[in-house]
């Protein structure tokens, strides 16, 4: 036997809406798909930061290396030959 079959499932439901309400589930139901969607939202932005800053980094390193110019990122100077 499942330990949470539907009919399981169902009772838990019926005494959720018993003891809290409909208006207050659909209101935490609310909040939670909006706390997920957020989540989701930062977690796509925080990946494309990285992806750009990333390919902005090999982009200077691949123009630097076509060009013959070996500068010091940090400081901007070449170095000493």
């Amino acid at each position: 036997m499942d330990l949470l079959a539907p009919r399981h499932l169902l009772v838990i439901l019926l005494i959720a809406i018993v003891v809290f309400g409909t208006k207050t589930l659909r209101t935490v139901g609310a909040d939670l798909g909006g706390a997920i969607r957020g989540f989701k939202e930062a977690m796509k932005e925080g990946e494309s930061d990285d992806h750009s800053s990333h390919a902005a980094g090999a982009l200077a390193v691949l123009t630097s290396a076509a060009t013959g110019n070996a500068s010091d990122t940090t400081t901007g100077n070449r170095p000493a030959a």
